[in-house]
């Protein structure tokens, strides 16, 4: 007997009875689909990082001056996947006996200065770079390494390099510079070391024979610049791979998956209180967070100059030799600066390609023209960043107020600077 129907749908209700229970059934089969998806961690979803100038992911792949899709990891499948499964589950039984004191293990982890992270992982070589290290807040030169202090050819040094304070930049002050070397964490202290003790590091920070590894060191720069006469150079910036917001996601990638648990905490205080680096005697909410900030940047360092190619770590390298002059431009211009590092032979020859040449270009506004530039809630200035292969950087309110900042491959810089040329008109 066929159903008959009406605006509300048929009257012999049998068979939509039916249906609505197979489509109950879709979706719980959905639901416990992405339970499981979840159950199973963020880190097997991940496919690639995206990574550049700010830009959005595309699908076009990611290019870092020429190395292209380091970080990619792929997306397990078949039986990849189901022997991640089994390894999963075995973790899991494995550890739950073990849960609670694991769980208190990351809390009391990281002594002096790892005490405000705790770990995503349980891999050995994430312990060796959350294992304590002694934290030394310097108020005196004498308590620094000598080969820091003194720079040498046959000693190179690799530091993690941080610098904190109020306003941080040409016109504020400088309060605090960390620096983390593989066995120890150093909080120099420029509240009550002052000059002197900063002078004493000016050798280290101006020196080719100690690598500095920060994450955007403009600003830090200019304040050691227009403060202490200090030209920062060798730097290996992590921005020019990735920018700030991308930091933790690259550290999950990297299976270097670290959680700040105190940096929310610490933003607000700052909101509150923004002489909050210059309080002394310094409380142990500030040694940790100080000290958390750099001991992680040397793991990044090492995990990335594994997968970088000699032409993207001479491209790394210039990149950060113009990061660090990019705010700190007098009258007349960067005289007394080092040059970046030259075009080698071997790069050309060696990579099938021809190195472009890579520089800083200063754009002087017009007064009352930069509106225009940077155009309404930042429209204009984002426009012009997607037209060039370039990265453009404005003063804004730490100043300069009246300059335009742009690095990057010659072509592209020279394009950015007629298109702002242009804006002013």
């Amino acid at each position: 007997m066929a159903a008959k129907l009406g605006r509300s749908g048929p009257i012999n209700g049998g068979e939509e009875e039916e249906n609505e229970n197979a489509k109950a059934k879709t979706r719980s089969e959905m639901a416990k689909g992405k339970a499981g998806r979840r159950e199973r961690g963020a880190e097997d979803d991940i496919g690639a990082v995206h990574v550049g100038s700010g830009r959005e992911p595309s699908d076009r792949g990611t290019r870092v001056f020429g190395f292209v899709q380091a970080y990619e990891r792929p997306r397990k499948g078949g039986r990849e996947e189901e022997e991640a499964d089994g390894r999963r589950r075995a973790r899991k039984k494995g550890g739950a006996g073990q849960g609670e004191g694991e769980a208190e293990g990351e809390r009391g982890r990281g002594g002096g200065g790892g005490g405000g992270c705790r770990s995503r992982s349980n891999s050995l070589e994430v312990e060796k770079w959350l294992a304590p290290v002694p934290v030394t807040i310097v108020t005196k030169a004498s308590q620094l390494p000598p080969a820091f202090l003194h720079p040498d050819e046959k000693n190179p040094l690799i530091v993690g390099f941080d610098c904190e304070g109020v306003n941080l930049a040409r016109y504020g002050r400088l309060c605090i510079m960390q620096l983390a070397f593989e066995d120890a964490v150093y909080l120099v202290d420029a509240v009550e070391g002052g000059y002197e003790l900063m002078q004493a590091c000016k050798p280290a920070l101006e020196s080719i024979h100690i690598t500095k590894v920060v994450h955007d060191c403009k600003r830090d720069s200019e304040a050691l610049f227009f403060q202490y006469d200090i030209k920062l150079h060798n730097v290996f910036d992590t921005q020019a791979i990735f920018p700030l917001p991308l930091l933790d996601y690259v550290l999950r990638v990297l299976r270097m998956g670290v959680v700040y648990d105190e940096k929310e905490e610490v933003r607000s205080l700052l909101k509150k209180d923004p002489q909050f680096w210059t309080h002394r005697p310094w409380t142990e909410m500030m040694t940790r967070v100080a000290a958390d900030d750099v001991r992680f940047l040397l793991c990044i360092h090492h995990k990335m100059i594994t997968q970088l190619q000699k032409y993207s770590m001479w491209q790394l390298n210039v990149r950060g030799a113009l990061y660090c002059r990019c705010f700190c431009a007098t009258g007349d211009g960067f005289v007394g600066w080092p040059s970046p590092p030259p075009l080698s032979d071997f790069l050309r020859e060696g990579e099938g390609r021809s190195p472009e040449e890579e520089v800083l270009a200063v754009v002087d506004v017009i007064p009352g023209k930069m509106g225009r530039i940077i155009g309404k809630k930042g429209s204009s200035i984002l426009s012009i960043k997607q037209s060039c292969r370039a990265d453009i950087f404005v003063g804004g309110a730490k100043g300069p107020p009246d300059k335009v900042f742009v690095i990057g491959a010659v072509k592209e810089v020279r394009k950015a600077e007629a298109i702002l040329r242009g804006r002013m008109l």
